[in-house]
């Protein structure tokens, strides 16, 4: 349809606009002052420098994966920090940074519609499944906390199949890392930079306590101003990228500050446009991913695929564990296409849910389904609209990296966890174990 009429005048005429609502360039450009102004001050490398002293080495990639898990409760903040924070962490041990930041990338990514805790999306995945479970049965309902067992078992199985895979087989296969010399952890961090991060401590709890009062106390100014609520839709979530470029700011002035690093307002203003000159080769991936993504879209291309292949699973007559399956396959097809978990779940959920009750599933179990198909291929797909920024990490500790060098590195990854994961949902049903409570 692109070569049609209308398609050539969607071509010519949409580029600005695509560019500039392409939302992760805004994300990105607001949380990289703060982050950057981080970095250029030395803090995230004296950050990286304790860590690697205090933690166990055997466990530094098991913690990186399961904070990239995690993150997923503070939106997009994992892909902004993690994931340079995990390569940063293996440099420092003189391990492959590309096989820490595949760690980081994994446990963001590949894991993101899992947690050990109920996350906003969580909110809005709930909803779509009620909205589809009153289709047959208007007095059922499902909650919050309807996979939340489920959730923690999962977010421990891709922790640790993460974790094998990276030691095991993508660390072995990139081979030793020649492109520097790693940061020398000696005993720890010098006087300076032990000053800088007591700096930054006093401040990170200043900053606590302040978006503390702000959010907590009834009525308050972050809470929703109609329900009270302090996550879905209200300011605090919604300002969430901002909170994370002030605090950056924040931290990384007062480690400047203490370790004598950041001395003037015009050091600041420097390390600031340092960031921002070292992100021009990212900032024209992004445009031309906003374009790609904008283009496919027009076409329609993976609603018409969502929803030939839905009805194509409605038809078959496979059993309810090999539809289970097959659904798992399908949305893990899907995701290849359509990144979005909630915009994926609102073609699927009317469909399946129903589907799924007929044949005795309960609907928590299908929406726990979806979130094992959602989430192995996102580190992947070309959609991903985080994916040029992953790229611009790895080309920092490896410069000839390009989007194919991620993809290659992550594949692993989606596989294995697609199989191992389907395996435990195939079991937790098959065992009849609860996934969650209420």
């Amino acid at each position: 349809s692109l070569l049609t009429a209308d398609g050539l005048r969607f071509m010519l005429t949409s580029p600005v606009p695509n560019f500039m609502s392409f939302g992760p360039v805004a994300v990105i450009l607001v949380a990289m002052i703060g982050v950057g102004l981080a970095e250029e001050s030395g803090l995230i490398k004296a950050l990286v420098r304790q860590i690697v002293v205090v933690a166990p080495r055997s466990a530094i990639t098991f913690i990186i994966v399961l904070l990239g898990v995690v993150s997923s409760i503070a939106a997009d903040a994992g892909y902004l920090v993690l994931v340079p924070l995990g390569a940063a962490a293996f440099h420092s041990l003189g391990r492959h940074p590309l096989a820490g930041l595949a760690a980081a990338f994994a446990g963001v990514a590949g894991g993101f519609l899992t947690n050990l805790f109920v996350t906003p999306t969580d909110a809005i995945l709930t909803e779509i499944t009620n909205d589809a479970i009153r289709l047959l049965n208007p007095t059922l309902s499902t909650g919050l906390t309807g996979n939340l067992f489920f959730m923690i078992a999962s977010t421990l199985l891709v922790a640790i199949v993460c974790t094998v895979l990276t030691e095991r087989f993508i660390e072995p296969h990139l081979g030793p890392y020649q492109g520097g010399v790693p940061i020398d952890t000696g005993e720890g961090v010098t006087d300076a930079e032990r000053r800088g991060l007591r700096f930054t401590l006093w401040t990170l709890a200043g900053f606590v306590v302040v978006i503390g009062l702000l959010s907590a106390p009834p009525g308050a100014v972050l809470r929703h101003q109609e329900t009270g609520a302090i996550l879905g839709g209200s300011p605090f979530m919604d300002g969430l990228i901002v909170l994370i470029m002030l605090l950056f700011l924040a931290l990384g002035i007062a480690y400047g500050k203490g370790a004598g690093t950041i001395n003037t307002v015009t050091e600041g203003v420097n390390a600031v446009v340092k960031t921002f000159n070292s992100l021009a080769g990212l900032v024209f991936l992004l445009l031309v991913i906003a374009q790609f993504i904008a283009f496919f879209n027009f076409t329609n291309i993976a609603t018409v695929t969502a929803v030939g292949l839905a009805d194509l699973l409605g038809d078959v007559q496979i059993g309810t564990v090999g539809l289970l399956v097959g659904f798992v396959v399908v949305i893990g097809i899907v995701d290849l296409l359509i990144t979005g978990a909630i915009a994926k779940w609102a073609i699927f959920a009317p469909v399946f849910v129903p589907l799924f009750m007929q044949l005795g599933v309960e609907p928590d179990f299908v929406l726990a389904a979806y979130r094992v198909g959602d989430s192995p291929a996102n580190v992947i797909t070309p959609l991903n609209v985080y994916l040029a920024m992953i790229v611009a990490f790895a080309q920092k500790y490896q410069p000839e990296s390009g989007v194919g060098t991620v993809v290659a590195l992550m594949l692993p990854y989606t596989v294995v966890l697609f199989i191992v994961w389907t395996l435990m949902l195939v079991g937790w049903y098959l065992l009849g174990i609860p996934l969650g409570f209420g």
